[in-house]
């Protein structure tokens, strides 16, 4: 499939390799119509290791023997060369296009990648399908080919479908199968289950909007449950209905693979350690009188605030609409980047007792309502949130040893 969002945001995890990408051939202002003996397909391309190939990929295939026909259509085809491509990524602005290349080429590439390939071939008449190359070949043109990428409701395997409804109208019916019972934010879960990284990033970057309940239809833009809607769809030629999918092939297999292998959530058992080393530091300072020191908090604060500043950025500056709301900001404070310098150079400031107080206090409260927010926030987050707790807490209890001690002497 074409990212993603998040570290896509990783959102660029969505996207299909630009080494698949070409310049449309043979774009005539009137397509020829196909042959008796051509067949289109779906096909779909499951995930890969690399971080822009994790959901896996949709495209079409026209093969046409009577006219040496045999291209891949592909939406999900990004220009990485972009010098400005990191930019425009960051605020939303993913131009992705429809590539046309032979089959056999973009094959091999798959094949290259250890990535098998499914192929769905579609029970259309001879007119349904030269309907549908037509619409292909329109959508290829220069002047069609860019459209808007929008991360669940407009990507390389959403376009897909929208071509097949483009072509034959009413006469291709989804239903309502398979029906997801999950959020957007669930369903990304098991394809990220390999990259505990890029989940906790989703889960930083993603706001509220992912945590909506998809439906059937809004599920496909992932295309493990696009194939799965397309071999419960149908399609009607005058008063004949049948299944839209005549015949499913594997066209390439790959020896030993494993779509999503389980990885160890190294995020997770960071951030308990973070929390333990906390607790056994600041047990330590407080056992022995010591002051709370500066340097470790002033990078807690800044490392928080760094994420905090990233998450208003997604929200209130970036087009991404699914990154709006973002619950993480209960904890993840942006003025924390303030706070931390001032931590360093001027630890008895007016105000920063209180402000280490608040913290503190809401920490808390972020903790004690964990399963009870809209957002379902990561997992990982949950000690450091224990641990910006403590430490403001700690600060703020411990001002006063900051100062200089007054030792009395007896004379």
């Amino acid at each position: 499939m074409a990212p993603s969002l998040s570290v896509r945001l990783s959102l660029c995890v969505l996207g299909a390799t630009l080494l698949l990408g070409s310049a449309p051939p043979s774009l005539s202002a009137h397509p020829p119509r196909l042959s008796a003996e051509s067949e289109v397909s779906m096909v779909t391309i499951l995930p890969g290791t690399p971080v822009y190939s994790m959901f896996g990929h949709s495209a079409l295939r026209v093969h046409d023997p009577a006219q040496n026909i045999d291209r891949l259509y592909n939406y999900g085809t990004f220009d990485f060369s972009d010098p400005l491509f990191i930019p425009k990524f960051a605020y939303g602005h993913l131009r992705y296009f429809l590539s046309v290349v032979p089959f056999p080429r973009a094959l091999r590439a798959y094949e290259q990648q250890q990535r098998p390939v499914l192929e769905q071939t579609l029970n259309l008449t001879r007119a349904q399908r030269t309907a549908l190359f037509r619409v292909l070949q329109v959508n290829a043109r220069p002047e069609n080919r860019y459209y808007q990428y929008v991360f669940f409701f407009d990507n390389c395997s959403t376009r897909v479908r929208d071509a097949l409804e483009q072509a034959l109208g009413d006469a291709v019916q989804f239903g309502d199968r398979p029906r997801p019972d999950a959020t957007f934010r669930q369903l990304l879960d098991p394809y990220a289950a390999n990259l505990p990284l890029v989940d906790l990033s989703f889960d930083l970057a993603l706001g509220t909007p992912a945590d909506r309940r998809a439906t059937p239809r809004e599920a496909h833009f992932l295309p493990d449950y696009l194939f799965e809607a397309f071999a419960h769809a149908t399609v009607q030629s005058g008063d004949t209905t049948r299944a839209l999918v005549a015949h499913t092939d594997t066209t390439r297999w790959i020896e030993g693979y494993e779509a999503t292998p389980s990885a160890f959530d190294w995020p997770l058992a960071a951030g308990w350690m973070i929390l333990f080393l906390t607790l056994g530091w600041t047990g330590w300072q407080a056992t022995t009188g010591r002051q709370p020191g500066t340097y470790g908090d002033a990078l807690l604060l800044a490392a928080v605030g760094v994420t905090g500043v990233l998450a208003c950025f997604l929200w209130f500056v970036s087009t991404y609409a699914v990154t709006t709301y973002n619950w993480n900001l209960l904890w993840a404070w942006p003025t924390h980047l303030l706070a931390a310098p001032l931590l360093l150079w001027r630890p008895s400031a007016a105000g920063l007792r209180m402000y280490l107080a608040v913290t503190a206090v809401t920490a808390a409260v972020v903790a004690l309502g964990w399963t009870w927010w809209p957002q379902d926030l990561h997992a990982a987050v949950f000690p450091v949130v224990l641990t910006v707790g403590i430490r403001g807490g700690w600060r703020a209890l411990g001002a006063d040893s900051e100062r200089p001690r007054i030792r009395s002497t007896s004379t």
